[in-house]
């Protein structure tokens, strides 16, 4: 058992005997110690793929070990099963179904790799190690291993653009470290590659790469504590199996002191997405000095400033590890994706100089729209402007709102337009500091464009499936009303009649798709007749009419018009008996159906994103009690602080998100708008900071597993009787009281 083990399990035994160390506060700054919650290993099992090493939040580098192994399971490039390392990369992605990145990585070694012109090393020969659990160490900005076949000990931690190594190499004559510029993680394959030894103590250069992103560009350099006394590269050209299109790979050998006697070797890594220059002056103004440990302070530091957003109290420790770590994922990414000067690589591929504004990237909207947002519009409301504006220059630069970008490419992953929701639901809460006109031009420019299937949306008003052949499309029409519901919105809010009508229109589409007989969302041809066979259960991945679902999930996907869907089905009694259902039905959906379908109640699945809202919609026709029901045992049987905690892909911090939202009591459900749907709290207290400095406080009394039924709530003292709470009430701060009971209420949210 590692210390950082220990540590937690003692605070499980003194938990009871002490108080909760939440509460405890930091006497420089005030700040509860909630680093100390943080569990990096939490989604790291399963199939979470979340990220593992050190990192500050929303960094651009996130520095940590890749595995040898390779696969669905290693995305971020590390999974708990796994006992082999064969590198440090500076880059990860964090929860995604699609792996990417791993670029710039360092590797400490004894003795020679043999490096040959004109082939790849063998990572046999020198470039993997075997390791143990019980000799690594993971918290919030460090992480710890000891490599098994070379007995060298790596420290790792990080500043937003810097990665900071410490190797403890056993005394040898042979230590070497190996800078790989050949290996990424899943769909990554090198396509340029350069590196030069500049003195004895720097090497730079950089690295081009294809994959998810298609024209990655990434460059550095490296300052090492001790002289380089030896230096070779392997520079090599070969044809990829896959594109059959001339490939460029580089590795390099940094020889060091045949001294070394249980020396630490410290090396700094510098990025950029611009240039090596650039590389050296976020160097220069993020980590000029040597000083590891206060490295890893200031690291523990940012990550305990933003945890200290949310304090909650609760005497279950596993809630607490559950919470605070999940609020951790939540702030991997987006990642800054610029340098300290503001320059940055964007959409257009060509390097820009912003004009005031923080760039970021990796926005995986189709998930994130959902909950991420939400949850960053209420506790991040520094970011929101930012985060806007990096969305409207990349639509000055390729044409459209981004859908799933990544390192300044546009990967085109998913359907629907995600971008606008998040962006209509920044005006519609108020916030500033970016223009509202070029705002509604990228809603409305995205919305009207003629590739991924929105030709045929605005020809037949719908996505006919024999006229689209790349299938999908009940999930893209769907999606797309969502998106045109929240650009109707902010028509209105502009008073631009037209629009709102057409898109208002528009946000109806997904009525075309609904079988009155069977009561689901089915693919429908130009003729207006359904696909036939049909099974609402069964699905093909990327090979029918949803995506990664089948349809017994997606029919609920109309989270802008509950009361249309409820219409739909004929009546109230029978809407609550279909929703009923769900949770029951059992059936096989076959072995073609996506991994990502998983956490099953029923054919609910909470481990994919398209069902996230589906629990919160009870309140709506009148039964709040089964949302409580519902969400208390999704958040008890699919969260955890295990290594499996997760019982889907983490995607960027939506399944995370989902629960820190849950926890606390509510769930944004329309697309756009701040209406956060009341659930069943887990917490018992909970601090929000939010706009201006101000507080907004939750009390749950009489919380407990049992006590999960909303019986009465306050806001600022008075009686409060509806059925969710305005995003404009949490972000002036106050009070929010809620009385829990063991009995659904008679009073309340029946009406």
């Amino acid at each position: 058992m590692n210390i950082l083990k220990q540590i937690l399990t003692c605070g499980v035994l003194l938990g009871g005997l002490f108080c909760s160390c939440a509460n405890q506060q930091n006497e420089n700054n005030n700040l509860a110690e909630l680093t100390q919650y943080v569990d990096p290993y939490i989604g790291t099992g399963d199939h979470g793929h979340v990220f593992m090493g050190a990192n500050v939040p929303f960094g651009l580098v996130q520095l940590g070990p890749t595995n040898l192994s390779t696969g669905w399971d290693w995305c971020s490039g590390y999974h708990y099963s796994d006992s082999t390392i064969l590198g440090f990369g500076h880059m990860h992605l964090s929860g995604t179904g699609i792996g990417d990145l791993g670029d710039i990585s360092l590797m400490p070694v004894l003795g020679d790799v043999k490096l040959e012109k004109g082939t790849l090393p063998d990572p046999s020969t020198g470039l993997y190690s075997f390791f143990s659990h019980e000799r690594e160490t993971a918290k919030a900005g460090y992480y710890a291993v000891h490599l098994d076949r070379f007995g060298i000990d790596v420290e790792l931690t990080a500043t937003k653009r810097v990665g900071f190594h410490k190797y403890t190499f056993p005394e040898s004559d042979d230590a070497r470290i190996i800078i790989d510029l050949e290996r990424g993680i899943g769909w990554d394959t090198p396509t340029k590659g350069y590196v030069v030894q500049e003195n004895d103590s720097v090497v730079s250069g950089y690295r081009y790469s294809r994959g998810w992103a298609k024209d990655q560009r990434v460059y550095f350099t490296a300052v090492f504590s001790k002289p380089i006394t030896g230096f070779s590269v392997l520079d090599t050209t070969r044809i990829s199996d896959t594109r059959k299109e001339e490939m460029h790979s580089v590795f390099a050998q940094v020889h060091l002191s045949k001294s070394l006697k249980n020396e630490p070797v410290f090396v700094k890594v510098a990025l950029s997405p611009v240039s090596i220059d650039n590389a050296k002056l976020n160097m220069e103004q993020e980590l000029s000095g040597w000083n590891f440990d206060q490295t890893v302070a200031e690291a523990d530091k940012a990550w305990n400033e933003e945890l200290n957003k949310v304090k909650i109290e609760t005497n279950d420790i596993h809630v607490k590890r559950t919470f605070y770590t999940a609020l951790y994922h939540t702030m991997i990414a987006p990642s800054e994706f610029c340098d300290v000067n503001g320059d940055y690589y964007g959409a257009d591929q060509q390097n820009h100089s912003s004009d005031g504004f923080v760039n970021y990237t990796t926005f995986s909207l189709w998930d994130t729209y959902r909950a991420a947002h939400p949850l960053m519009s209420i506790i991040h409301p520094e970011k929101m402007k930012d985060i806007i504006n990096t969305m409207l220059h990349i639509y000055s630069q390729q044409g459209k709102l981004p859908v799933w970008h990544l390192m300044g490419c546009e990967t085109d992953c998913m359907v629907g337009n995600p971008a606008i929701p998040v962006v209509a639901d920044a005006i519609l809460k108020g916030y500033d500091g970016f223009d509202y006109n070029l705002a509604y031009d990228a809603m409305k420019a995205s919305a009207m464009f003629d590739d991924r299937s929105l030709d045929l949306l605005k020809k037949y008003g719908y996505i006919p499936y024999d006229k689209d052949k790349s299938f999908e499309t009940v999930a893209k029409g769907l999606e797309y009303a969502i998106a045109d519901w929240s650009l109707a919105q902010i028509a209105k809010k502009m008073e631009k009649n037209d629009d709102y009508e057409y898109f208002s229109k528009r946000a109806m589409s997904y009525k075309y798709y609904f079988d009155t007989q069977t009561r689901f969302m089915r693919g429908v041809s130009s003729q207006g007749k359904f696909r036939e066979p049909f099974d609402p259960i069964h699905s093909i991945h990327m090979g029918d009419d949803y995506t990664e679902g089948n349809a017994w999930q997606y029919t609920w996907l109309v989270p802008h018009d509950i009361p249309g869907l409820i219409n739909l089905m004929g009546s109230k009694d029978i809407f609550i008996n279909k929703l009923d259902s769900l949770f029951t039905i059992q059936g096989d959906m076959g072995k073609e159906a996506s991994p990502d379908i998983s956490g099953l109640i029923g054919q609910y699945a909470h481990g994919n994103e398209p069902s996230h809202h589906i629990l919160y919609i009870y309140p709506y026709v009148g039964q709040p009690w089964k949302t409580a029901d519902k969400v208390r045992e999704v958040m008890s049987s699919f969260y955890s602080d295990s290594p499996a905690g997760l019982s889907g892909n983490e995607d960027v911090g939506q399944m995370s998100a989902w629960y820190i939202l849950s926890a606390l009591g509510f769930y944004q459900v329309e697309p756009a708008g701040g209406k956060y749907i009341f659930g069943s709290p887990l917490i018992d207290k909970a601090e929000i900071k939010v706009k201006d400095g101000k507080v907004f406080s939750i009390i749950a009394k009489n919380n407990s597993s049992e006590n999960k039924y909303i019986q009465n709530i306050k806001l600022n003292g008075k009686a409060y009787n509806s059925y969710y709470i305005d995003f404009k009430d949490i972000a002036v701060g106050g009070l929010l009281e809620i009385e829990m009971g063991n009995t659904p209420s008679k009073t309340y949210g029946v009406q």
